[in-house]
């Protein structure tokens, strides 16, 4: 499903939306260029899921923040990595043996690292503030 956000505030309230609807053990591959708005989406899934937003930040230089919760989110940057060997060295399947629902921003950097059950989130910037994003597999959301 294609979604059109016209702000950050949009864009986060849809992330909102995507997470609320996501079960524990989801695996969610974010791809798109920089300044498209992945971590502004991700913002709004911890909303969703009920943790707070606010300390939401990029992980590019830690690769990986987590958020505790009732369903902890794990928040993943993979834009400095070479490959899904440098995924996985990181403890990757440990990660999903822990029941939370995993974001990876940068997916496209780690091909082959998905098992093809995760939903992939396509984020396309159309304008200043305007971005297309496309939801491949996960939940309709109203």
């Amino acid at each position: 499903m294609m979604y059109k956000t016209h702000s950050e505030s949009e864009t986060e309230a849809l992330g909102a939306r995507f997470g609320a609807a996501l079960p524990a053990g989801t695996v969610a591959a974010l791809y798109g260029d920089l300044g498209c708005g992945k971590t502004a989406f991700v913002r709004g899934m911890a909303r969703g899921m009920g943790l707070d937003e606010d300390q939401v930040s990029s992980p590019t230089f830690t690769i990986v923040n987590e958020y505790e919760g009732t369903v902890p989110l794990f928040h993943f940057d993979m834009y400095r990595l070479g490959g899904a060997d440098e995924l996985y060295d990181i403890g990757w399947e440990d990660y999903l043996s822990r029941g939370g629902v995993c974001a990876v921003e940068w997916s496209e950097n780690v091909p082959g690292a998905f098992d093809g059950d995760e939903i992939a989130v396509r984020f396309r910037k159309t304008g200043d503030c305007s971005r297309e994003i496309t939801i491949e597999g996960g939940p309709a959301l109203c």
